[in-house]
């Protein structure tokens, strides 16, 4: 576990992990949480390469990762009456 919560603590991977929860939950549907959550993470990864970092598919894939996961949360226990 101690391990786990270091590797997210790598290049802020906690934050791509909880943003693209909280962009799944407040998504209408499956598609809008899929495309908002992949435009969010390539818009990201764009401004680190701009920045002169580079693109890191891992924070892509968590972010998208997070954006999956919010939409099964909000789409079992929040917005499913």
């Amino acid at each position: 576990m101690k391990k786990l919560i270091e590797w997210l603590g790598m290049s802020n991977r906690w934050k791509h992990l909880v943003g693209g929860l909280i962009i799944g939950i407040f998504a209408f549907g499956w598609f809008t949480a899929m495309y908002a959550g992949v435009l969010t993470a390539g818009a990201l990864e764009y401004k680190d390469k701009v920045y002169g970092g580079r693109w890191d598919w891992i924070d892509f894939g968590l972010t998208v990762a997070g954006a999956m996961i919010g939409q099964l949360i909000g789409g079992t226990l929040i917005w499913n009456n």
